[in-house]
């Protein structure tokens, strides 16, 4: 496991470089570059985002993993030797002999093998990517204890949970709850009957977070605090039991710990992966930057109230997946992204999502005790099974 140093910058790897997680570590590393060097950067499908960090960061060595796109990539910014397409160049990236820690923001299972290879490279890990712990936490968990490399969480939620933990196991004796808070998303108040006539254009309007497009359409399901709830299981070790969901509209409490005595401490700041970046950088330190600091006076109030389960089944399915565990949460976060990819398409209803998981659960038969080769199946199968419904 990499140790901080005071005296020179944290070598970190970008996957996902041109996303919005990607580019809130930019601005990280433009605020605090005495702390922060950019050393890898990748992209899928934005080879002018990546050619413009690529100016800016000229050193970094880069990948684009789709083939037409790096084809396409000006010769003049492919640092020699340094220039890696495909899967098999996020590995090249995620091992690099400089890095020491690889931040994964790609969306989807493309982040898994490079996050197993980071491992065994013996790199920190920050996870943004809720999937790649929600398919396989455990093997990913196991995997970083073996090695002795720490796995930061890079999520608002997880970090804040981290934060108010300061590295106490989340499953000790003294830990009662983690709750986690959600913004409840652009449907919060809405009747349950208006939904089967939600648009994409409806459900991309989040109220206080800009994300992206899948990311954005599970806040409004509310599938995203269902898979955060099983990535909490593994990043601090806790039974499902003891996750729990509280909507606060806000979005300016990031996530509560309860303790056994009944004290609760929570993390709070503006809505700006900017903080949850940097920590995961610098911890176990706390540096000073630009980012606003909060006014509580002219925040006047904080609002929370219990999530409509009965409208918003994402949380339930997701729980008992994460209970039952071996390959259904690989199926349930499957089944997910067909169903959104064809939500944004027009081809499915706002409420089609859910009930696609639903029956897609349903059908699968499940593996208790998966392999790698066990849940990518899973995860194939799910997309399969999904897709035919739709």
């Amino acid at each position: 496991m990499s140790t901080p140093s005071a005296r020179s910058p944290k070598h970190l790897v970008v996957l996902g470089a041109t996303g919005s997680i990607g580019q809130s570590a930019a601005k990280v590393a433009r605020d605090i570059p005495e702390r922060v060097r950019l050393v890898g950067l990748s992209a899928h499908r934005n080879p002018e985002g990546l050619a413009a960090l690529a100016r800016e960061f000229p050193d970094a060595a880069l990948c684009l993993t789709d083939p037409a796109c790096a084809t396409a990539f000006p010769a003049a910014l492919r640092p020699e030797g340094r220039f890696f397409e495909g899967e098999e160049g996020l590995i090249a990236l995620a091992t690099l002999p400089e890095a020491e820690m690889v931040l994964i923001a790609i969306v989807g299972i493309g982040g898994l093998r490079p996050a197993l290879a980071a491992i065994e490279a013996g790199k920190d890990l920050a996870i943004a990517s809720k999937e790649i712990l929600v398919m396989a936490g455990g093997i990913v968990m196991e995997a970083a204890r073996r090695k002795g490399v720490r796995v930061l969480p890079v999520d608002s939620e997880h970090n804040a949970i981290f934060q108010c933990l300061e590295g106490r196991p989340g499953g000790g004796s003294e830990v009662s709850r983690l709750i986690l808070t959600a913004s409840g998303g652009p449907f919060r108040q809405a009747p349950a009957e208006s939904l089967a006539t939600v648009t994409p254009e409806q459900a991309l309007r989040h109220p206080t977070w800009s994300m992206g497009s899948k990311i954005t359409i599970d806040s409004a399901t509310l599938f995203n605090k269902g898979l955060e709830m099983i990535e909490a299981r593994w990043l601090f070790d806790v039974p499902m039991s003891r996750v729990e969901v509280i909507v606060h509209p806000q979005s300016i409490v990031h996530s509560m710990v309860e303790f056994v005595d009944g004290s609760i401490l929570a993390q709070l700041s503006h809505s700006d992966m900017c903080f949850p970046i940097q920590y995961a950088v610098t911890w176990p330190e706390r540096v000073a930057n630009t980012l606003r600091p909060l006014d509580f006076a002219a925040l006047g109030r904080l609002e929370f109230e219990a999530p409509r389960a009965d409208v918003f089944p994402a949380l339930d399915l997701a729980r008992a997946a994460g209970e039952a565990g071996g390959t259904l949460p690989a199926v349930l976060n499957a089944a997910n992204e067909v169903a959104v990819e064809a939500f944004l398409a027009g081809r499915l209803r706002f409420p089609g999502i859910w009930e696609t998981v639903a029956a897609t659960l349903e059908a699968h038969a499940p593996i208790a005790q998966p392999d790698l080769g066990a849940i990518v199946a899973a995860d194939r199968w799910a997309r399969e099974n999904a897709a035919a419904r739709i």
